[in-house]
Parts: C-alpha cells; sequence; structure tokens
C-alpha cells in the first residue's frame, strides 16, 4: 500500500495525506461490483456473481498502486460472508468498511477533496462530468 507523507499548515502538523497521484477508491458492493442484495439475505450474498466489468476495473486501480476499500452498507454480521465473497470472487483490496447508512442520498463532509463518480451500470476506463457536479461512467 502507498505511504502516506506528513503534511502540515502554517507550521503545524495536519493528518498525513497520499500523494495527488494515488486515489483512494471507496467502493459499494450491492448493486455496484454485483446485483443489489439486501442485508436481510445474507444466504444470497454468498452466490452472487460479480459483474465482469467491475472486477477488471477495481483490480486494475490495485495494480496501478490506488488504495480499493469497500464501504458498504452490509452489516458487521455479515462480514465474514463478504470477504470470503471479494476473495473468491477475486477482488483485490486493502480494507472492507461495514455498516455504511442504507438508503442513498449521501452527502460526505470532509476536510479533503471528495469526488463522486454515480455508478450506472458499467465500468469503463472513462468518465463523464454529469451537471460540473459529478462524475459518472461513460457507456
Amino acid at each position: 500500500m502507498k505511504e502516506l507523507k506528513n503534511a502540515s499548515v502554517d507550521g503545524k502538523e495536519i493528518s498525513p495525506i497520499l500523494d495527488e497521484n494515488t486515489k483512494n477508491y471507496l467502493i459499494d458492493i450491492d448493486g455496484t461490483v454485483t446485483e443489489d442484495v439486501p442485508n436481510e439475505d445474507p444466504e444470497r450474498m454468498k452466490t452472487v456473481e460479480p459483474f465482469p466489468d467491475a472486477l477488471q476495473a477495481c483490480n486494475a486501480w490495485y495494480d496501478q498502486g490506488h488504495i480499493i476499500t469497500f464501504f458498504t452498507s452490509r452489516t458487521e454480521e455479515t462480514r465474514k460472508i463478504t470477504e470470503d465473497w471479494l476473495n473468491r470472487s477475486g477482488f483485490k483490496y486493502h480494507a472492507l468498511l461495514m455498516n455504511k447508512p442504507r438508503g442513498g442520498n449521501y452527502h460526505w463532509i470532509d476536510n479533503h477533496v471528495v469526488k463522486a463518480t454515480k455508478f450506472e451500470g458499467s465500468f469503463s476506463e472513462n468518465f463523464k462530468q454529469v451537471d460540473g457536479k459529478i462524475e459518472q461512467f461513460e457507456d
């Protein structure tokens, strides 16, 4: 994994940062890298297939040195099922964050630059601006 660089503002240390060429991808699972499976159906979580283009894109980003973290609304009770599924499916990743709030309509507030990419059904190497506010994968 990439090393974090020490950073400072006005001579005071701040949280370390990645170099500007490394992206920190936070990627949803259900409905994004596989079909949408609700938390209430953990048995189905074990058998769904990954979207091939999602597997290819995520692993390519990993191989390019970017940080891959899956950030899911799945609950902590399904962590083992989820880890087993990611590994069996062949996803390369650095971390798995559980318990993302359900329901969408996310508003992320942070002291770092946050870019949103709306998933519309397929991964591609190219993004396009939508309304000048978010990026979306091009078809």
